[in-house]
C-alpha cells in the first residue's frame, strides 16, 4: 500500500481501520453484557426531600424511573439497562391489582431471550410482602431483584444510588439465576420469603435475623453462601396469567383484653380467608377463638401466625388446629401468610391442603 499510496493517506488509512476495530471490540463487549430490565414502582428509592439533610418527612415517588438510571451511570458497566414506569406509589398504598399487573408484566419480559433479569424499584413499606407475590408468582428462573432505599436520592446519605447498582449486578449475574426473587439493599442479599423490614429508617433495616442472608455484594459482585429450599418462582402451582383480582384476607392482629369486634366486621365484609396474628406461638384469647370457630364454619380459612417475627409456628400447639379445622402459618409472618393464602385460596379451599402449602412454599 505505501508504494501506492503517499505516506499521510496510509497513515489516515491505518488509524481507521484500527478506530473500526476498537469499536467493534466495544459493541462486542456491550453485546455480551446481560439485558437488564428496570421497572419502577416509585417509593423512597425515587423520593426527595427539602433538603440535602431530610432524612424522614420527605416525599416519596416523585422521581421517575429515566432519572433514576441517569443517577447512576456506571449501570452501563454491568448490564445493558432499559426502564418501564409501572407505577408511581408510595409503597403503602400497594395493592392486590397492582401486585398482578406487577407479575403479568415481570412474565411477559422474562419470557422474551432478550431480557435476561429483572430489577423492581420499590418502597420499603410493603417491599417484603411484593417480593414474596412475585417469589409464588414469577414462571421463570431468571433473576428478578426487588429494591429499594431508606433515604430519598436528595440526601446527603443516601442509599438508592449503591442499592439500585448492586441490584442490576445482581439480576444480570449468572449466580443469580434460579434463586428465586431476591431482595438487595445496604450490600446485602436476602430471600423474598424470609426478609423483613425490622426498622423504621435505618439503612440496615432489611435482616433476615434467624434464618439469615443469602450473601453480600462485594467488589461488584455477588456472593452467594446460602439458598432459600422452599419452593419459588418456576416450580410454583400459582398462575396469575388470568386472574383479575385475588381472594378477600385480612389480619387480626392479638394482645392483651382482645375481642372479636374486627374479626367479626373483617368476616361480615366479605372476607375468604383470615390470618390471626396471635401473641406467642399464635395463642388463641377465649373471646376470639370463639368468633374464629364461627368464621370457620360459615367457611371461612383460618390460618394461626404468631405477631412475634421469629420461629416455628407449632400445628396443634397452642391451638387444636386438628379438631378446629385451622392452618398453621409455619414460619410466616402474618402478611406473609396473607399472601401465600391468597394464592392458595385461588387454587383450593381444603385446609390440608393449603397446609401442605404452607409447609411447602
Amino acid at each position: 500500500m505505501s508504494h501506492n499510496l503517499p505516506d499521510r493517506l496510509v497513515r489516515t488509512v491505518q488509524t481507521l481501520l484500527a478506530c473500526t476495530m476498537l469499536l467493534g471490540s466495544y459493541a462486542g463487549a456491550a453485546e455480551k453484557l446481560a439485558h437488564v430490565t428496570i421497572l419502577a414502582t416509585g417509593g423512597t428509592i425515587a423520593g426527595s426531600g427539602a433538603s440535602s439533610t431530610t432524612t424522614v418527612g420527605y416525599t416519596a415517588a416523585t422521581v421517575g424511573v429515566d432519572t433514576l438510571i441517569k443517577a447512576v451511570p456506571e449501570l452501563s458497566k454491568v448490564a445493558q439497562v432499559k426502564g418501564e414506569q409501572v407505577f408511581q406509589i408510595a409503597s403503602e398504598n400497594m395493592t392486590n391489582e397492582h401486585w398482578l399487573t406487577l407479575a403479568k408484566r415481570v412474565n411477559t419480559l422474562l419470557a422474551q431471550p432478550d431480557v435476561d433479569g429483572i430489577v423492581i424499584t420499590h418502597g420499603t413499606d410493603t417491599l417484603e410482602e411484593t417480593a414474596y407475590f412475585l417469589d409464588l408468582t414469577v414462571k421463570s428462573r431468571k433473576p428478578v431483584v426487588v429494591v429499594g432505599a431508606m433515604r430519598p436520592g436528595t440526601a446527603l446519605s443516601a442509599d438508592g444510588p449503591i442499592n439500585l447498582y448492586n441490584a442490576v449486578l445482581l439480576a444480570a449475574s449468572k449466580e443469580a439465576v434460579g434463586k428465586g426473587v431476591l431482595v438487595a439493599l445496604n450490600d446485602q442479599i436476602h430471600s423474598a420469603r424470609d426478609v423483613s423490614k425490622t426498622n423504621t429508617s435505618t439503612p440496615d433495616s432489611f435482616k433476615t435475623p434467624e434464618l439469615g442472608l443469602l450473601g453480600y455484594i462485594q467488589g461488584s459482585k455477588p456472593y452467594f453462601y446460602r439458598a432459600s429450599t422452599r419452593k419459588h418462582t418456576a416450580d410454583t402451582e400459582f398462575d396469575v396469567s388470568r386472574l383479575a383480582s385475588l381472594p378477600q384476607v385480612d389480619i387480626v392482629y392479638g394482645y392483651a383484653n382482645v375481642g372479636p369486634v374486627a374479626l367479626n366486621a373483617l368476616v361480615a365484609a366479605g372476607a375468604k380467608g383470615i390470618i390471626h396474628a396471635g401473641v406467642g406461638d399464635g395463642s388463641l384469647a377465649a373471646t376470639v377463638k370463639t368468633a374464629l370457630v364461627a368464621a370457620r364454619k360459615q367457611g371461612v380459612v383460618i390460618v394461626r401466625a404468631s405477631r412475634v417475627g421469629q420461629g416455628i409456628l407449632a400445628r396443634n400447639g397452642e391451638a387444636n388446629d386438628d379438631e378446629l379445622d385451622f392452618v398453621a402459618a409455619d414460619t410466616l409472618s402474618a402478611q406473609k401468610a396473607r399472601i401465600l393464602l391468597m394464592l392458595a385460596l385461588t387454587r383450593t379451599s381444603d385446609t390440608k391442603a393449603i397446609q401442605q402449602m404452607f409447609y411447602t412454599y
